[in-house]
């Protein structure tokens, strides 16, 4: 019985030790790949977004892309404009001509284009999950355990390419069932900008008759 019991404690011990071994091999990966994100003076993105939830049989797909520069960004989705020029967030959907501005989220849970690279940083547990071949590319993916419990998200998959340091896949996978996920096409970093990129021009939305709305 005591031989036993030691047995069952060397296993639980290796499993723990394991587990923190991958942890910190995760983090140590998502380092990383924060170091080299932050590093761009801009980075622009393209990719494809689907959503998906079975049970409610909800399917959505399309494309995107989106400019950051800092806490900046200019993100088309949708059929919709969205610009963050630092202090307010303006929604442009021109299928309705209306204007929406407003100030940025409070939700720390809340996962916005500016955070879309760097959310990870903070918030979760992680853990070493699945090494994927995509065409010759090496993804490794690292499963993100939100801390908070009371958070709508389930958990998240994270996929770098283990060559470049950049996020190739995102899968959010929500406790409602819907499953959220982000395939980058196309990463560029520091290309030229024009300067009026992050600068939300009222007038020209409102002599083409647009609706303004303030929140």
């Amino acid at each position: 019985m005591i031989k036993r019991t030691l047995t069952l404690l060397s296993i639980v011990t290796l499993t723990f030790s394991s587990f923190g071994q991958n942890s910190e091999k995760a983090k140590t990966l998502l380092d990383e790949v924060y170091t080299n994100v932050t590093s761009y003076d801009n980075i622009y993105i393209d990719f494809n977004y689907s959503l998906e939830n079975t049970e409610a049989n909800i399917k959505q797909e399309t494309k995107g892309n989106v400019t950051l520069m800092g806490d900046k960004y200019l993100a088309d989705l949708f059929g919709a404009k969205q610009l963050f020029d630092g202090s307010k967030v303006y929604t442009v959907v021109p299928e309705n001509e209306e204007v929406t501005i407003e100030s940025p989220s409070e939700e720390e849970n809340t996962v916005t284009p500016s955070k879309m690279l760097t959310f990870y940083k903070t918030g979760h547990n992680y853990q070493w999950d699945i090494l994927q071949n995509v065409k010759g590319r090496k993804i490794q993916f690292i499963k993100l355990i939100p801390i908070d419990t009371n958070t709508e998200i389930k958990s998240i998959l994270l996929g770098i390419d283990a060559g470049t340091k950049h996020i190739y896949k995102l899968i959010e996978t929500g406790k409602n069932g819907t499953k959220t996920t982000i395939t980058v096409n196309s990463f560029k970093t520091n290309q030229p900008l024009s300067k009026s990129l992050f600068t939300f021009d009222e007038a020209k939305y409102e002599s083409e008759g647009y609706y303004i709305i303030r929140n």
